[in-house]
């Protein structure tokens, strides 16, 4: 089995959890083959001095079908 990586970045103005969440949604949205996602980073934009944009970093894994 070969596997391919590639890095998505999830964005959510409530929570970590739901920036996560949008990852994963557009991973299944146009991977087959999943077999991991892991959260690599998480950030916050800030605007006027107040959390407006929670992130994630996140490695997607799978298979490469031939």
């Amino acid at each position: 089995m070969v596997s391919k990586i590639i890095t998505l970045i999830g964005e959510s103005p409530n929570s970590w959890e739901e920036a996560t969440t949008n990852v994963i949604k557009e991973a299944q949205a146009s991977l087959h083959g999943i077999t991991r996602i892991r959260v690599t980073e998480f950030d916050v934009k800030m605007k006027d001095d107040k959390v407006d944009t929670f992130r994630v970093k996140a490695e997607v894994a799978f298979k490469v079908m031939r």
